[in-house]
């Protein structure tokens, strides 16, 4: 028997919920992916970065999105759409000492623990969801989503309320994996990878960067720019597989088990790795627009 679909707002509902169980209980093992909870891959500059060390790669990351805000020396308000653990944060606040950063996450984990190690900085993290935020219309400089608005499934509404919540003049810069056909065009191999890849780390959907841009434009964006910077970031990803093999080895070595959100994180970064695999359908975009 041919079992019924969930609507529409039932399944981003089950997906919040099932991501938010991910985060609360998988976001301690990102330390194992990075010392400095960067929860996202990473940048490869030559003569910058050193393709053996990861954290250099995904600071790097950091460094390539926050050098898109183009921050002056002026008192500047930053807002992390999806901000994991607060990595992205700390690493602007040692850039530019202007800044107050404000991060949302819905795990409650990630602003325990993400506040905790932004004790004695300019900056805080909230428990919010990023598509309808608290913060009152044209109250931050700047925006940026590393690897979070995937989560919700690239929508409208997360463009829209961060279009609201900036400044005019207010630069947002994305970092993302989108995919580079519609869904109905990808092979089967592709397919496959990309449906357990969403499956495994609570993805709601991807869109297309020409989606993106589309609805950026619709919105009132200027300025918008689709860099694709996939062989750039690919050296993280191939940090990948060396990466999960040391994780269940050092798993094993204590004798503890690995938690079932801990084991789908795994599996999802196994996928991450297959869809870079299909070059004609993924690719990495780091995406920046200014609000008119």
């Amino acid at each position: 028997m041919k079992t019924q679909a969930l609507p529409i707002d039932s399944y981003s509902e089950k997906n919040k919920i099932e991501m938010i169980d991910f985060y609360n209980e998988a976001s301690e093992d990102y330390e194992f992916w990075s010392q400095d909870f960067n929860m996202h891959f990473g940048y490869y500059a030559p003569f910058k970065t050193n393709p053996f060390k990861r954290d250099s790669m995904l600071n790097q990351m950091n460094a390539q999105v926050i050098k898109r805000l183009q921050i002056n020396t002026k008192k500047h308000r930053l807002i992390d759409l999806g901000c994991g653990m607060g990595g992205t944060m700390r690493y602007a606040l040692k850039q530019h000492q202007n800044l107050i950063t404000y991060g949302v996450t819905l795990s409650d984990f990630q602003v325990k623990h993400g506040n905790d190690l932004l004790q004695g900085k300019n900056g805080i993290i909230l428990k919010e969801n990023y598509n309808h935020t608290s913060f009152q219309s044209h109250s931050f400089d700047s925006a940026v989503a590393i690897e979070s608005f995937c989560h919700s499934g690239h929508g409208e509404n997360s463009l829209k309320e961060a279009y609201r919540i900036l400044k005019s003049g207010g630069k947002l810069v994305i970092a993302d994996a989108f995919l580079k056909k519609e869904r109905s065009d990808l092979c089967k191999g592709a397919e496959y990878a990309y449906n357990r890849l969403c499956d495994h780390w609570s993805l709601e959907k991807l869109e297309t960067h020409t989606f993106i841009k589309q609805k950026l434009q619709d919105l009132g964006f200027i300025n918008i720019t689709i860099e694709d910077t996939s062989h750039s970031v690919a050296p993280s990803v191939l940090h990948v597989p060396f990466a999960i093999m040391g994780f269940i080895l050092k798993k094993l070595l204590s004798f503890k088990s690995i938690k079932r959100e801990s084991l789908h994180n795994l599996k999802g970064s196994f996928y991450a790795l297959l869809t870079g695999l299909h070059l004609k359908s993924f690719g990495y975009y780091i995406i920046s627009a200014t609000k008119k």
